[in-house]
């Protein structure tokens, strides 16, 4: 039981290629999955597992690669949908999805293939539909070489430049914090959320496949184009709603978060 008073509870799905997910799990009623983006494991998903455990049993967990999960190579995009498939099944067969950034493209396209989910909800996925940000299609690459040549600092920094829109300046004094030896030791699993992203450009023809019912949310602090690709992928799919909520750049506090989600995925 963490100091907040909920109790959680370890366990291990086994992935279609056998890979071991690891996740925890806390709460009750329908259960809700928690795809984290680029630097998250089941640790910085676990505050807004917390806030929405009154109303879902929430599955909060480490993206392969990352913490106690497994990581069988080679890299594809498809192990990670069938992670999600692996954790939906051990939910019970069904279940809510809510995807962060890198991790909401995973949702979206776990939702095209047909998993069988309840409802979604996706976060800034970073899609590129505008002159500014978005992932560039060689940068999967290079982090990989970074990683390879034991570069991971400078791995960190380039994903935070070139993905993030993070300014050189700001990078530089993050280095010195506490939380940046923590990022490099996810430096391996970037190229995984650069792959994710592709070119970056919304594809839209997938996107309108879904069925499944999906709310798009915004942060009001995010960066402009992180915005407009909220609004163009709601716009994509089907019957989608979008909704914007106060918060900070590419993050809105789980306590009005939870609420949001609540309401459109519940009613």
């Amino acid at each position: 039981m963490t100091p907040d008073g909920t109790a959680w509870t370890v366990g291990s799905a086994k992935s279609a290629d056998g890979t071991a997910i690891a996740y925890e799990t806390a709460g009750e009623g329908p259960p809700i999955i928690l795809v984290g983006g680029a630097f998250n494991d089941r640790s910085t998903t676990r505050p807004l597992a917390a806030a929405l455990a009154a109303d879902f049993t929430t599955y909060g967990y480490d993206r392969r690669g990352r913490g106690g999960s497994g990581d069988t190579a080679p890299y594809a995009v498809q192990r990670e949908i069938e992670d999600v498939a692996a954790l939906i099944e051990t939910a019970g067969g069904t279940a809510y999805v809510y995807g962060l950034s890198s991790g909401a493209i995973l949702a979206a396209y776990a939702a095209a293939e047909g998993l069988p989910i309840a409802g979604l909800a996706l976060f800034e996925p970073p899609f590129q539909v505008g002159p500014e940000g978005g992932t560039k299609a060689e940068l999967s690459e290079r982090l990989t070489e970074l990683v390879s040549a034991g570069h991971r600092g400078d791995a960190v920094e380039l994903f935070l430049t070139d993905a993030v829109g993070v300014p050189a300046e700001a990078v530089a004094g993050m280095r010195g914090m506490p939380e940046w030896s923590w990022m490099e030791g996810l430096a391996h699993t970037l190229a995984y959320d650069t792959t994710v992203s592709g070119d970056g450009a919304l594809p839209a023809a997938r996107l309108a496949t879904i069925a499944t019912p999906t709310v798009v949310v915004d942060s009001t602090g995010s960066p402009r184009w992180l915005r407009a690709a909220a609004t163009a992928t709601a716009a994509a799919i089907p019957g989608a709603t979008h909704r914007s909520l106060p918060g900070g750049f590419h993050e809105v506090p789980p306590e009005d978060l939870a609420p949001a989600l609540r309401a459109d995925l519940l009613g």
